[in-house]
């Protein structure tokens, strides 16, 4: 329709913010960067979409300068809604119910040298107490099989990217409804030519079975990496938070993971805060984290978010407790991440080289998701080859030893 990308600061004449609504701070971004926006050009369209805008359109709408709302599914046709590029005297806001929304269209990333990101599913059936993501993004729903292999051969032919990272909201919920299931679809993209390697980005607890973890370690496509979502380790806490697990099925995930691979990365999700969380429960947590042979943590500090089940439940955390618990996660994190990368040293894996440069660096990710660096080389940028695993800097960031092209025939996917 004639519109082009262009960088925030090259005064654009549209912006669109896509926002989340995780957290408050997301909430508080989206007004920000509608600020920002606004000071680079003031007459410049600005539409908001995602899930804030979903959730909290009229709070939206009366952020000054705004000129379009999008719900869930109205943002797919986000181009006939701007009649012109004048803003609006008045807000206009287009949102249906969420529980209407059927709409799934595979989408994915485009521009990435290395790595493409594939949303494959989308929405939420679970009904976790500090989530307001099925208010936000609907009923789980997807494609069928089919129809997403279909879009990941229009990935490749498009731009050839390394890697694909399959993502969703709930991504191992696909297929549900089509009387399918994620490892249907996995089993099928292992087979496509044309790209070498399948990243699942998260996958909750219950529904990364065994028989997904085992296809996954004889495959040469998917890397032995997974991140899955535990958010406490305290199995009362599991139960307010309405988890559909409790920590004994966690500790068998990853045991099976390592079974298979033994040298594969692990990441969990945690949060802390959450109400009724006693301090002995929070050392439960950090106790069986401590111990449970994970990579690292991606750690949330609980926020109150409304028209949640948590929001009203006693036993609030204080903020400052809060603050004191996600700063020890957070630390046990690095302890982790360095123990996991030590764990490699005198290793050999396959490298994905990226366009990222600092200095005279470049950076990268092997299989199993450890960042190398080595001297910059344009030539690698995109490419896979074998490194050895070195030495860890003071930063966390492993250095490598490339090996001879030869070589690379020789190996197979750790």
């Amino acid at each position: 329709m004639g519109y082009e990308k262009v960088e925030f600061e090259d005064v654009p004449d549209v912006y669109v913010i896509n926002t989340c609504s995780v957290t408050e701070n997301a909430d508080k971004k989206c007004k920000s960067l509608v600020s920002k926006a606004l000071r680079v050009n003031p007459e410049a369209f600005i539409a908001i979409i995602g899930c804030y805008a979903q959730l909290k359109p009229q709070e939206i709408a009366a952020i000054p300068g705004v000129d379009l709302v999008l719900g869930a599914a109205e943002k797919f046709n986000l181009p006939t809604y701007i009649a012109d590029l004048k803003k609006n005297s008045e807000t206009e806001i287009h949102a249906c119910e969420i529980r209407d929304v059927e709409q799934f269209v595979p989408s994915y990333s485009k521009d990435d040298r290395t790595r493409t990101f594939f949303k494959v599913q989308d929405g939420c059936d679970y009904s976790c107490a500090f989530c307001t993501i099925p208010l936000a993004r609907g009923k789980s729903r997807s494609e069928t099989v089919e129809k997403t292999i279909e879009a990941a051969r229009k990935i490749i032919k498009e731009s050839s990217p390394s890697e694909i990272v399959l993502t969703g909201v709930n991504t191992g919920d696909f297929g549900r409804y089509n009387g399918e299931s994620f490892f249907d679809l996995v089993k099928e993209l292992d087979t496509l030519d044309g790209v070498s390697r399948f990243r699942i980005s998260s996958i909750e607890p219950n529904l990364l079975t065994d028989e997904i973890i085992a296809f996954c370690a004889q495959s040469q496509k998917f890397v032995p990496h997974f991140h899955v979502p535990l958010q406490s380790g305290s199995n009362r806490i599991l139960r307010l938070m309405r988890r559909r697990y409790q920590r004994e099925l966690y500790t068998q995930r990853v045991e099976s993971i390592l079974h298979f691979m033994p040298d594969a990365c692990i990441g969990v999700d945690v949060i802390v805060g959450f109400p009724g969380e006693t301090r002995e429960d929070f050392l439960e947590t950090y106790q069986y984290l401590n111990e449970l042979p994970i990579s690292y943590l991606h750690v949330f500090t609980y926020s109150e978010r409304d028209n949640t089940f948590a929001i009203s439940m006693e036993g609030v955390v204080d903020q400052k407790e809060r603050a004191e618990r996600s700063k020890m996660l957070r630390i046990l994190s690095e302890k982790k991440k360095r123990a996991f990368y030590n764990q490699h040293i005198g290793k050999s894996y396959p490298v994905l080289w990226e366009a990222e440069k600092t200095e005279d660096q470049m950076f990268g990710f092997t299989s199993n998701y450890i960042k190398v660096k080595t001297m910059w080389n344009p030539d690698l940028i995109n490419q896979i080859r074998i490194a050895e695993v070195t030495s860890i800097d003071e930063d966390g960031i492993a250095a490598v030893k490339l090996l001879p092209k030869t070589t690379d025939q020789n190996l197979v996917k750790a």
